[in-house]
């Protein structure tokens, strides 16, 4: 069985108002399965996929296999015409549709298509398409996501067209008019999206011609959809970045805040996932913070060579029309416009440079929701998570799961996966614009949506956690975390070299542990027989707290470093929330 794709989560980073459906073709809600699923022995020439159950489909049943002269139970076929599968997104769904077999098919093996040549791009067409190649060729159902951006693009585009005399004013008030009323109907959820016109750009160019009449097809003058939507993209990458970057500082001042309440709460520091020395929490979620800052500045500086306008140069060569792409890339918010036609419609690198940045903020977010995961369980036990971020299990009554974290790990494999497809989409293209480039936005619409969701669940567990403050001390002290500040005193009071310093206090290590007690516990004399030179002066360094305190270097985990660092942050990070 060939599934085609035929509709896209109806998601939208920075963007609260939802698109309604497409508008020509029903979805099936929830329990409407049985009625789209058809079985049936057999099918005609040209249905390109059919799929034999053995015995009865234990989840689609009451199929009408006997209405079709099928009465074998062992040996069903899934007849797939017009089958569609809803599955549920966060907010919206994606389709799913297998688009010929016997009910679709002529004897000729063609699929029926009652369409007649595209408007837009038919003049040399005498029919219409296949159904199939209608399916693929279709990106509606994701570049709706970009209504806003086409509007404000082709507004720009008429209004530039106007100013150089190549329509009329007249005509760029009326193409004005009517995209602001496009506009309205696409937002209040009564614009009507029709697959057979395959884009935005063809159904927002459609809907025009009918409230205007033919001044609409004076709005492509001087365009071509390359550049169209290469701009459309840019102001949508550029806009969502900016939401990206916003989510990420408020996602800085929260860990900047708990940072600076806990700057003194020790707690062990790792290496291996091996206790290795003291540090406090402060320390350990400002640098968080820091992660956060390079995540910031690597979407700035995408957006920066983002910034640049496509629009007019048309297909591939430019146009012979005495256009002022200066004055649409001004009026769109572009730096400048792009130098070279062909490189403006056929690169993509915008795209993957703002993914990468995404793909890196992903795994940023994803280990410290590892160590969410793993600080929330009893027998870790270093912090708690209130109801508002923990589920249940449906079994165990008991059970308290971090699975916000645990999902906010998962998503940066479809993030990390959107960047990688793109990439396998790109190395190839020769130059200009190849059909393989519509495959540019589902991916990163996708990427984003859950790069933002990510980083929404992230503040608000960050905000909601609670330190358990007694625990986390307790285990600090444990796995002989301080054997480097004997190390480090011996080399200050005894002036010997480190490496000899490290090897006894390696032996001390190693006595404390046959003994079974901490470093600060073991007797003076135990550790004068490894090193008869040490002093009672020693234990001051082996507690917790002065190992920490020491720590005064510049990045240094000493509580003071952290308040002062942490009070920098939220200082900085408060101006510009203002």
């Amino acid at each position: 069985m060939t599934f085609l794709p035929a509709g896209v989560a109806e998601r939208e980073v920075g963007h609260p108002q939802r698109i309604a459906g497409n508008g020509e073709r029903s979805n099936l809600a929830a329990g409407e399965g049985s009625d789209a699923l058809r079985q049936r022995h057999g099918a005609c020439a040209g249905a390109i996929a059919r799929i034999a159950f053995e015995g009865a489909n234990p989840v689609y049943r009451g199929d009408d296999c006997a209405a079709h002269g099928n009465n074998d139970p062992q040996r069903q076929e899934l007849a797939p015409a017009e089958l569609e599968q809803r599955v549920a997104g966060r907010s919206g769904h994606i389709r799913f549709r297998c688009v010929l077999g016997p009910k679709n098919c002529s004897r000729s093996g063609r699929a029926k298509s009652d369409n007649m040549s595209n408007k837009m791009w038919g003049g040399r067409f005498r029919t219409g398409p296949d159904a199939v190649m209608e399916e693929i060729n279709a990106s509606i159902d994701v570049d709706r996501h970009l209504f806003r951006e086409d509007i404000a693009a082709s507004k720009a585009h008429a209004a530039m067209l106007a100013k150089q005399g190549i329509i009329t004013a007249k005509d760029a008030r009326a193409i004005a008019h009517g995209l602001d009323t496009i506009l309205s109907e696409i937002e209040s959820g009564n614009f009507k999206f029709k697959r057979a016109l395959e884009d935005i750009h063809m159904n927002v160019e459609s809907r025009l011609a009918e409230l205007i009449g033919p001044s609409a097809g004076r709005l492509h003058t001087a365009r071509s959809r390359n550049d169209q939507v290469a701009t459309d993209f840019r102001l949508w990458v550029r806009t969502t970045v900016d939401g990206i970057d916003a989510a990420l500082r408020a996602y800085q001042y929260a860990l900047a805040e708990k940072a600076l309440a806990h700057a003194a709460t020790v707690m062990p520091g790792f290496t291996h996932l091996q206790t290795a020395q003291p540090v406090t929490f402060g320390h350990h979620l400002l640098a968080y913070v820091e992660m956060a800052a390079r995540d910031r500045s690597r979407f700035s500086d995408a957006r920066k060579r983002a910034n640049q306008s496509p629009l007019g140069a048309a297909a591939l060569a430019g146009t012979a029309f005495p256009i002022d792409r200066a004055m649409t890339a001004k009026a769109l918010g572009f730096d400048k416009p792009m130098a070279n036609s062909l490189d403006a419609v056929s690169d993509r690198d915008f795209v993957l440079e703002a993914m990468s940045a995404a793909a890196i903020t992903a795994v940023h977010l994803s280990r410290l929701a590892e160590e969410i995961v793993l600080w929330s369980s009893p027998l870790v036990g270093f912090i708690s998570l209130s109801d508002r971020f923990t589920t249940g299990s449906s079994i165990m009554p008991q059970k308290r799961n971090p699975d916000a974290a645990e999902l906010v790990r998962a998503k940066t494999g479809r993030i990390v996966g959107a960047l990688e497809a793109l990439l396998m989409v790109m190395k190839g293209l020769p130059l200009a614009y190849q059909k393989d480039m519509q495959e540019d936005k589902e991916g990163a619409i996708d990427a984003f949506a859950a790069l933002a969701l990510s980083i929404a669940a992230m503040t608000g567990m960050v905000r909601d956690l609670t330190p358990n403050v007694a625990r986390m001390r307790a285990a600090a002290g444990e796995g002989y975390s301080t054997a480097t500040d004997l190390a480090d005193w011996l080399v200050r009071r005894l002036n010997i070299p480190f490496r000899e310093a490290h090897h006894v206090a390696g032996r001390i290590v190693a006595q404390a542990a046959a003994e079974k007690l901490p470093l600060d516990k073991l007797p003076l004399k135990a550790m004068q027989a490894v090193d008869k030179r040490i002093t009672k002066e020693v234990f001051a360094v082996l507690s917790v707290d002065n190992s920490v305190n020491s720590r005064v270097s510049l990045g240094g985990t000493a509580p003071k470093n952290v308040r002062r660092e942490a009070a920098r942050w939220l200082q900085a990070l408060g101006k510009r929330r203002r």
